[in-house]
């Protein structure tokens, strides 16, 4: 049967290492428990960041045409669909 699993050794700082090993152990999480859930976090927020950079974009590109707010846009929304 195939491993679910997959072993990655990498090199950090030894502060770090027991920086993160203290972590783990005062959460109360094994090492690969605490790396995946600092994986989720990352990639949340990533996706929030970009989420905020494309509503920038969006909205200097709607101000440019005239519509300021929520209500305006889901006008717009609701008249094409």
């Amino acid at each position: 049967m195939a491993r679910r699993t997959r072993v990655l050794g990498f090199s950090v700082p030894p502060a770090l290492a027991q920086e993160y090993e203290r972590l783990a152990k005062r959460e109360g999480r094994s090492k690969s428990e605490l790396f995946r859930e600092m994986i989720a976090a990352y990639k949340a927020r990533r996706a929030e960041e970009e989420f905020f950079r494309l509503q920038r974009r969006m909205a200097r590109r709607a101000r440019a045409k005239g519509i300021f707010t929520e209500r305006q846009v889901e006008r717009l929304v609701f008249q094409h669909r």
